[in-house]
């Protein structure tokens, strides 16, 4: 089972094929999900320090024009799916916003 690692958050394990933000959800990252995942806000962004989340989609690709995001280290974790090891840094949290995450993703 691949593992993502959240600096100052700690390290778990997730079933291949998990969609990044409900592993970060599931397992205590208040990571937010304004649009509930469907790659319109770009809320769940996140920093890809290591490892690989996968090929960017049309939507991801879109959602990241729309809103000036270039960075290529930098993901909608709604629109990533684990299969490998990761290190990711939240770029937007609950906690640190105020905002309220947004409704549940769906898994796929």
């Amino acid at each position: 089972m691949p593992k993502i690692e959240v600096p100052g958050k700690g390290t778990f394990e997730v079933a291949s094929g998990t969609k990044l933000v409900l592993a970060l959800e599931d397992n205590g990252v208040d990571i937010l999900h304004r649009c509930g995942g469907v790659a319109k806000c770009t809320t769940c962004r996140v920093e890809v320090i290591s490892g690989y989340p996968g090929v960017v989609n049309e939507l991801e690709q879109t959602a990241r024009q729309a809103k000036g995001v270039t960075d290529e280290h930098i993901r909608l974790s709604c629109q990533c799916f684990v299969h490998d090891d990761l290190v990711i840094k939240p770029l937007m949290t609950v906690s640190e916003s105020g905002m309220e995450a947004g409704p549940r993703p769906a898994e796929n």
